[in-house]
């Protein structure tokens, strides 16, 4: 019987014994984790205060609880049986794709009005003489205000506000003194117009003498000008010539325009009652130097076919006038300026100049203005 009791006294502490076993040394590379801290001891509830007023909020979705992972801080890589899986192998590796050749997902597609593509438009097109397609004729205000009352207003009204208008200028370009050697003189150059963009009445006069004295020579030109392009026009019609006695008539042609560089140039043909041919280039150039000052030179040439003692005129190139004129746009309708002037006849035309007491040109300094309205 003592011998049993002593037998269970020592078997008992066995349980306590297994309870603290550390399993690590039976399980080689297995880390365990560590055992949680105890629990703190729940706190008796607090009485329920009386609930306040509650505010308005906006609100927000409730952040979703983590659980933390059992395995974290785990070394199961030398685990015996414990094989991680290895990444998939892709399946092109080792492929030459460099050959390869996406299709094209607009192939087939008709773009004809992108650059580049199908047949040219607008100003691609080469030039041609199609005609213009025709204008529309149902125009919605004859609905309203009837077809006989709109028509007239496209014929008139419309018509005039889109070019059709009526325009005008007068222009005194050179009204000047001249101061030389022997006797001052004096020199004008003026035309007027009136019409619109194609057909235009124009009016020009021009002459010269010694003050003093008679006037040397003067004309006036009455023409008929159509407009060729933007920039040109032919005119013709008649030129008469008041001075030198006796005065002259002649039928004109000519031509007057802008040159490229924004030259203004002009010339004509001149033929008498008698037969007497006769030509006259002229051009000039206005340089603006600042906003009021500008630098215009200027020049003039005729030529005859024949010799015309009546009047003083000699075959071939009779006289050349040249000029260079600075004037002040303060007020561009009125311009005063400052130049100087040269002048020279040749041939059988200064022999007639200095028969009837005159000279063969020189030069001058000529003080003027130039006014339009």
């Amino acid at each position: 019987m003592i011998r049993l009791l002593a037998g269970v006294a020592l078997l008992s502490p066995l349980p306590a014994v297994a309870q603290t076993m550390d399993h690590s040394m039976h399980m080689p590379g297995m880390t365990m984790p560590a055992r949680p801290a105890a629990k703190p001891a729940r706190k008796p509830a607090a009485k329920p205060r009386p609930a306040a007023p509650v505010k308005r909020a906006t609100k927000r979705s409730p952040k979703p609880a983590t659980t933390p992972d059992p395995h974290a801080g785990h070394d199961m890589s030398a685990m015996p049986g414990m094989a991680m899986p290895e990444a998939a192998p892709d399946p092109h590796a080792g492929h030459d794709m460099s050959g390869m050749t996406m299709p094209d997902p607009h192939a087939g597609h008709a773009m004809p009005g992108m650059a580049g593509t199908g047949d040219p438009v607008g100003t691609d097109l080469p030039p041609g003489d199609k005609p213009a397609p025709a204008p529309a004729r149902d125009h919605l205000a004859d609905r309203f205000w009837g077809a006989q009352a709109m028509a007239a207003a496209r014929a008139n009204h419309l018509t005039r506000e889109h070019g059709g208008m009526t325009f005008h200028q007068l222009l005194l370009d050179i009204a000047e003194v001249q101061l030389r050697e022997g006797r001052d003189g004096y020199r004008w150059e003026g035309q007027g117009w009136i019409g619109g963009d194609l057909h235009r009445l124009w009016l020009k006069s021009e002459g010269e003498g010694d003050i003093g004295r008679a006037v040397g020579t003067a004309e006036v030109q009455a023409l008929y000008a159509r407009a060729l392009d933007p920039y040109w026009n032919l005119q013709a019609g008649i030129r008469h010539n008041i001075r030198p006695a006796p005065s002259q008539t002649y039928a004109t042609l000519g031509i007057e325009g802008l040159a490229p560089g924004f030259f203004e140039v002009g010339g004509a043909l001149f033929l008498s009652t008698k037969g007497d041919l006769l030509g006259r280039i002229e051009g000039y150039y206005d340089q603006r130097i600042t906003n009021y000052v500008v630098l215009q030179p200027r020049i003039e040439a005729n030529v005859a076919a024949q010799d015309v003692a009546a009047t003083g005129t000699g075959a071939g190139l009779s006289d050349v006038a040249a000029g260079l004129r600075l004037r002040y746009e303060g007020r561009r309708e009125v311009a005063p300026y400052l130049g100087v002037a040269w002048e020279r006849r040749f041939g059988a035309t200064a022999r007639f100049a200095r028969a009837r007491g005159g000279d063969s040109g020189g030069i001058s300094v000529v003080a003027g203005v130039r006014a339009w309205f």
